[in-house]
């Protein structure tokens, strides 16, 4: 249910993934029962937990298109964050 709810709010946003050149960067929200010291610590630190970058750049993949296979290049990064989200950037040619 909550996999639906996800793919029709990417739809709903008309989000896009190219199949080349994009940089997905997952904010992953830090649990609230976290300290405030330990949130500022760690915000845009690497979350190297699950849910595993792979399962989340699949889930993304396969939401906004029917077919995802023509996707041959893109570089996913995970980072703790207050709020949850999902960021689209271009990459650089160097």
């Amino acid at each position: 249910m909550r996999y639906r709810a996800f793919a029709d709010e990417c739809r709903l946003r008309k989000v896009e993934l190219p199949e080349s050149g994009a940089w997905v960067v997952f904010h992953i929200p830090m649990p609230a029962s976290w300290s405030k010291m330990k949130r500022a610590m760690m915000k845009g630190k690497p979350h190297q937990q699950k849910p595993d970058f792979d399962n989340l750049i699949k889930a993304l993949s396969d939401a906004i298109h029917k077919e995802d296979s023509g996707i041959w290049d893109c570089r996913v990064t995970k980072v703790w964050a207050e709020e949850g989200a999902i960021e689209i950037k271009e990459m650089g040619n160097g």
